[in-house]
């Protein structure tokens, strides 16, 4: 997910920041020092610096369309192993309730960020919806590495792969698209769809399309928000705490670090312009996994083992959530 779009405006620019703030990341996430201590323990290569990002996000059912913008697509040749390491998805983005587990009774609904046919629509994704603090574009094609690996694709991989881990734990999980559709869906029905399930957790999953050299993941948590449609004062603290555990338990899995130019070096960042968030009546966190203009970063985010362990991650934060 880029941050120049549609739902995702750049935020102010930081410096990267590391040392004490690292130190401070085990305060943040309790439940999960033994994934902080494990990324001291990896280290960081990552550059400095910030910049802004290219479009991303995603997009919805048919409405008035708004004013038509050309959307470029990436290459379908990129150079990667996602085929091969790619789990068979199934055909239907229905919900599978499992028979047994410890997450057995819970819901969970995973939101694989963009759509990989969005850029054939792109009046479409462009008229405007609500999001209640002001009117935003549909949605936005995404990212995609330098090589044309789109974030379309790697989100709704890790979602085949988060999916396949929660309903082996009892879950029922639904996906808010699965490739099934032409387009979208639009960032507030993104929202419904997890409101309407009555989740108990909701996660969005994207990929960055910032400058290179800047690196690492980062958790969105919403704010604090109460305008119009938009109430997220119910679900600010769960959301924090679901976002905490994703954080380092994808530190762990992963041994990736936490943004080195958003967040200050905590891998947590708040935001109150997204409508996926600020529309949610449920537990709701974004996860940007990685910068995939970044080369260090393409690399991990194209390589299916890889792709494998974030699923993990963020799956068994959402576990930690889940049995408090």
């Amino acid at each position: 997910m880029s941050y120049v779009g549609p739902d995702f405006d750049p935020p102010q620019p930081r410096r990267s920041r590391r040392g004490p703030l690292t130190v401070a990341l085990t305060a943040l996430v309790p439940g999960a020092l033994a994934g902080w201590l494990a990324w001291q323990a990896v280290g960081d290569d990552s550059g400095g610096g910030s910049d802004r990002a290219v479009p991303a996000s995603s997009s919805s059912s048919p409405g008035s369309a708004g004013p038509s913008s050309s959307s470029s697509r990436p290459s379908a040749s990129a150079t990667d192993d996602s085929k091969a390491d790619t789990p068979s998805a199934p055909a239907s983005s229905s919900s599978k309730p499992a028979a047994s587990g410890s997450l057995k009774g819970k819901v969970v609904v995973i939101d694989p960020g963009h759509n990989p046919s969005n850029f054939r629509h792109s009046s479409e994704i462009n008229h405007k919806v609500n999001i209640g603090t002001n009117w935003k574009e549909c949605d936005t094609t995404g990212t995609s590495t330098n090589a044309g690996y789109t974030e379309a694709r790697f989100t709704l991989d890790v979602a085949h792969r988060m999916r396949a881990i929660l309903e082996k734990q009892g879950a029922t999980v639904k996906l808010t698209q699965d490739g099934d559709r032409s387009f979208g869906p639009c960032v507030d029905e993104r929202a419904r769809i997890g409101n309407a399930a009555h989740a108990d957790a909701v996660v969005s999953l994207h990929a960055d399309g910032s400058a290179s050299g800047n690196r690492g993941f980062h958790v969105i948590l919403p704010a604090s928000v109460h305008a119009g449609a938009a109430d997220t004062r119910p679900i600010v603290a769960a959301s924090r705490d679901l976002g905490e555990h994703i954080a380092g338990l994808f530190v762990r899995e992963t041994g990736s670090a936490p943004s080195n130019y958003v967040g200050d070096g905590t891998g947590l960042v708040v935001r109150e312009d997204l409508g996926g968030l600020n529309l949610s009546t449920v537990p709701k966190v974004f996860i940007e996994c990685g910068n995939m203009r970044d080369t260090k970063d393409a690399a991990l985010l194209t390589s299916g083992a890889w792709r494998e362990k974030a699923a993990r991650g963020i799956s068994e934060g959402i576990v930690g959530f889940l049995h408090g």
